[in-house]
């Protein structure tokens, strides 16, 4: 079993409440920054995220963990009714609802502050829902995963973006090192939260992911679970359906 990791060490406060201060705390840069972190990596992940989603032609889709609404804005399409950015930082909504009202999608995105692992939604709700950088956000992974079913429409398609670490020479040591040692110089460099990019390196390295995450899915009850690493496995997409 892998460690619990928590944002603040000496916080008495639960992980659920550390991430919600955290990612105020870092909200106001935290879009700049992640692209400099990712080498912009990530937007070549997201598009494929983006792809999986739109090939199901979904109507409603949420979007959890959805921080400043990156992935909703950019899942916008003629064929969507309606997307559901939730979040548990009102920080990072904010920012997201700016970005949002400046593209004129504010009749499309809707922002929410909700607790992933208990959502206002009734029973079979969304075509599709994404996660991306969020799940090893959760307090409780596996009741967050049962939430987010619960809410799915049957056949409806569940798509997460989430770090991995890479297992093969040389990108396995590489990047090591540049987890332990300059992502979170970066981040100490750039943001007032000290704190929070030593977390997100931290909680990455933790994260279960490969195989073993596809069993977590499996067991929280989806069905036909996959994963893709990407770039030499420092990411992975996983896609699933109820």
């Amino acid at each position: 079993m892998k460690k619990k990791v928590t944002p603040y060490k000496d916080s008495e406060l639960q992980k659920k409440q550390q991430v919600e201060q955290m990612f105020d705390n870092i909200s106001e840069n935290y879009d700049g920054l992640n692209r400099v972190i990712s080498l912009g990596t990530d937007q070549s992940w997201r598009r494929k995220v983006i792809q999986l989603v739109q090939d199901t032609k979904p109507k409603h889709i949420l979007d959890v963990a959805t921080g400043t609404g990156d992935l909703a804005i950019a899942m916008v399409n003629d064929e969507v009714d309606q997307i559901i950015g939730l979040d548990i930082s009102k920080g990072m909504l904010s920012v997201g609802e700016k970005k949002i009202a400046k593209k004129n999608l504010s009749d499309k995105i809707e922002m929410v502050q909700a607790d992933s692992e208990n959502m206002p939604y009734q029973d079979n709700s969304f075509d599709a829902i994404t996660v991306a950088f969020g799940v090893r956000n959760f307090e409780n992974l596996e009741k967050g995963l049962t939430e987010i079913r619960r809410v799915l429409k049957p056949n409806g398609i569940f798509v997460v973006l989430e770090t991995s670490v890479p297992t093969k020479f040389p990108f396995k040591q590489g990047y090591k090192f540049y987890s332990n040692f300059i992502l979170p110089t970066i981040g100490k460099l750039f943001s007032k939260d000290k704190d929070a990019y030593s977390y997100l390196s931290e909680s990455a390295q933790e994260f279960p992911y490969g195989e073993e995450f596809r069993k977590i899915l499996n067991k929280a009850g989806f069905l036909n679970a996959q994963f893709y690493p990407q770039t030499f496995g420092v990411a992975t997409i996983y896609v699933a359906t109820k």
